[in-house]
């Protein structure tokens, strides 16, 4: 196969030799805005990330496979992709470690007052509060159960909450209590001392929590927003922030990104905010590079 592989896969270039020896043949485009390598009709494979943001899909005619470096799938015109039979592989599972402990680790931050104590650290200020809360024993609901989603329940299990899922395709699962279809969310909210969000952002969940859904959280509640912005409405989750209804929130994606300087989100002592960053980790590029040339030699095989 003719593939198309650029800089959004660290060390591609390394790795040339060995998909050479699987029978395929490569080159490298190093930024995906750039000018294409070669001929478009030449590309039968892509190995990218945002590629057909730039370059339109319908220009390249053999076209047959797409591996993307993102978990994500809405940097694809999906549509066409389905449309033309093109096998599509994301990069499910590579950053979904990284993911979960930044988020128990936000989490955890919120709970323990952890700005509180490195703001005096700074002053050289001996201050202790008396209101830390543990996480042992809080509800946590998972909306999305996917690998990150189930990375993350892991992780609240073993710090001893009782975690739900909800998911589109609910199955039973040893890392959940149980597991509730997305139909279900309503009766879930009520009952969920702490929302993760970690589902992919498709037309049915654009805009998913509402103010109306916020609103169904028990006081107190603690919002973790690691799947993409627009899935939460922002301005309800900063309304809910500052009216307390809400005691905080871990957020590494928005619905603008950047975030806008003056968006109130940034001066929130309750909020730990972070610029797309959770996915990264020292491991990502060893799974990245297994994933990636294991499909390609599956499709060698084929």
């Amino acid at each position: 196969m003719n593939l198309l592989l650029t800089g959004a896969w660290a060390g591609a270039e390394a790795q040339i030799p060995a998909l050479e020896a699987m029978g395929h043949r490569a080159v490298f485009l190093q930024q995906e805005q750039n000018a294409l390598p070669c001929k478009p009709a030449w590309v039968e494979g892509a190995v990218c990330n945002g590629l057909f943001l730039h370059h339109n899909l319908d220009s390249f005619p053999n076209l047959r496979y797409i591996q993307l470096t993102s978990a994500g799938l809405d940097r694809v015109p999906l549509d066409r992709v389905r449309a033309r039979e093109i096998t599509l592989h994301n990069a499910r599972g590579v950053y979904s470690i990284p993911m979960a402990e930044f988020t128990l680790a936000g989490v955890l931050a919120l709970f323990k007052q952890t700005r509180f104590f490195l703001d005096r650290q700074r002053e050289g200020r001996w201050e202790k509060r008396r209101d830390l809360r543990e996480l042992r024993g809080r509800r946590v609901t998972v909306l999305g159960c996917g690998s990150v989603g189930t990375e993350c329940a892991v992780r609240f299990a073993a710090m001893g909450c009782p975690v739900t899922g909800v998911d589109l395709l609910p199955r039973q699962d040893g890392a959940y209590v149980s597991m509730r279809p997305l139909a279900e969310l309503d009766a879930v909210l009520p009952e969920s001392d702490i929302l993760i969000l970690t589902l992919p952002l498709t037309a049915e969940t654009r805009g998913l929590l509402n103010a109306g859904r916020l609103a169904m959280l028990p006081a107190g509640a603690v919002v973790a927003n690691i799947a993409r912005g627009a899935v939460v409405d922002t301005a309800a989750l900063t309304a809910a922030l500052e009216t307390g209804r809400l005691s905080g929130a871990v957020l590494d994606v928005f619905e603008t990104e950047p975030l806008p300087a003056d968006s109130p989100l940034w001066t929130m002592e309750q909020v730990i905010l972070t610029p797309h960053n959770s996915f990264v980790g020292d491991g990502n590029a060893a799974r990245l590079t297994a994933l990636i040339l294991g499909n390609l030699r599956d499709a060698s095989e084929k």
